[in-house]
């Protein structure tokens, strides 16, 4: 596959540069609202919706937006007009690309964060990156509206309650193994180059994925904890490589996916428990009961994996 440079394919200018304190919030369903990009790494990078303003002219449509500092390389594609604050660089292809062919390049870009930091950030390196010059096969044949379309259907068409008073206490020693993972450094992973295995961290977001490779340490259907930070627990299907401070619960009973999902909800709940100082170490999570529903005195798990199925959007899971 033949590399050119992002700046072969799009021309990378500065954004609009705004400060959102100067500008006027409102909500997004206001006709004068306009979608206001910064550095954050949530929500395609909107984090917040302004009024348009005569004297300001918007980025364009049909462009990706790309943080040169704070969550370095958060790449997004920009289906609307939209306003940026600082730090954000702005490629507008050179030819016409299909939006699979943006989100693809998205992606790209993404890969290399692990080039920059807070102390070395992109904004003069951009345009030099590294990119493929056409998008694969396998990418062709996908579309937008798939990509980024969920079935709103839930799997099982019931009206579930949860009584919360008729829930009983449960030791997560005695629910689950409770060890910890091998701890695999990011330089080794990207040795073995991108794959379809999870890289874990201790992050609170994208269920705690930072990228995949071609290696893996640990088996799946198992739930994670962050012993680091603030005690996030996710439920990981697939094997998976992990970083430091990355607990597992192995399950002693037969855990899958609806309910691995229902868990992870209840224990997050605990999250208050922890902090920095007070991390969620494998003698604290020993120590922890938590409240499930039950039946004849043990975890009502057909309860819990049917109450999942009864959420809307469900069908994707």
């Amino acid at each position: 596959m033949k590399l050119v440079k992002i700046s072969d394919i799009f021309e990378v200018k500065y954004g609009v540069n705004l400060e959102l304190v100067n500008i006027e919030e409102c909500n997004k369903q206001n006709k004068n609202s306009i979608n206001f990009v910064s550095r954050t790494d949530k929500n395609n990078g909107v984090s917040a919706y302004v009024q348009k303003m005569d004297d300001v002219e918007s980025n364009p449509a049909n462009t990706i937006s790309v943080a040169g500092g704070g969550s370095v390389l958060a790449t997004f594609f920009q289906q609307e007009p939209y306003y940026s604050g600082r730090d954000i660089y702005i490629l507008i292809p050179k030819k016409q690309l299909s939006e699979i062919e943006m989100i693809f390049y998205c992606y790209c870009i993404r890969k290399n964060k692990y080039r920059y930091n807070y102390g070395r950030q992109a904004n003069k390196t951009l345009k030099d990156i590294l990119i493929p010059e056409a998008i694969p096969v396998e990418w062709q044949n996908l579309s937008f509206k798939k990509v980024n379309s969920l079935n709103e259907e839930p799997l099982l068409k019931a009206d579930f309650k949860l009584n919360k008073e008729n829930w009983k206490k449960f030791s997560l020693e005695d629910l689950f193994e409770i060890t910890g993972s091998k701890t695999t450094p990011l330089l080794e992973l990207e040795e073995y180059g991108d794959g379809k295995y999870p890289f874990i961290t201790t992050q609170a977001t994208n269920n705690g994925v930072e990228g995949f490779y071609d290696y893996h340490t640990e088996k799946g259907n198992v739930l994670v904890v962050d012993s680091a930070v603030a005690g996030y627990c996710s439920y990981q299907s697939f094997d998976f490589s992990a970083s430091d401070h990355v607990e597992k619960l192995i399950p002693k009973f037969e855990m899958d996916k609806y309910t691995g999902l229902f868990l992870t909800t209840v224990l997050n709940k605990e999250q208050y428990r922890y902090n920095y100082g007070r991390k969620a170490s494998q003698s604290r999570l020993k120590q922890r009961s938590i409240k499930l529903p039950s039946k004849n005195d043990n975890p009502d798990w057909n309860f819990m994996r049917d109450y999942i199925k009864s959420l809307p959007y469900s069908f994707n899971i």
